[in-house]
């Protein structure tokens, strides 16, 4: 296995790898809707969470030289799904033709007050 470190302040404050390579599939852990340099939550709507949530993802896929278009499924959760469509039209913005496997998972809850979390797999 190969640990993808980026080269953010602060990005791995628990126990965990913003990424790891196995066998050709980079698994990428949650994202949140957080500024990854000031570690400060995006404000506004669900929609503005779910877009900081995948600018965050995409983040990880460059430290690993890969692109959006190598995702191949995503998990996002969702602390509010009455605000669902805002969150899937960005989904639809950030991946455009391109259709990843995904489940949507309602949450209570998400660390540090977000609204949206996403955990993707990409292949090499």
């Amino acid at each position: 296995m190969q640990e993808v470190v980026l080269d953010v302040k602060g990005v791995n404050k628990g126990h965990y790898s913003a990424g790891i390579f196995s066998n050709g599939t980079l698994y990428i852990s949650g994202q949140l809707s957080l500024d990854l340099d000031t570690r400060e939550v995006v404000q506004g709507s669900s929609g503005a969470h779910m877009r900081k949530a995948l600018e965050n993802v995409e983040r990880v896929l460059h430290a690993a030289g890969l692109g959006r278009e190598n995702v191949v499924m995503c998990r996002v959760y969702v602390a509010d799904m009455d605000n669902w469509d805002e969150v899937n039209e960005e989904y639809k913005i950030f991946f455009g033709a391109h259709k990843p496997a995904r489940i949507i998972i309602s949450a209570k809850e998400l660390h540090f007050g977000c609204k949206v979390e996403i955990e993707a797999v990409a292949e090499v």
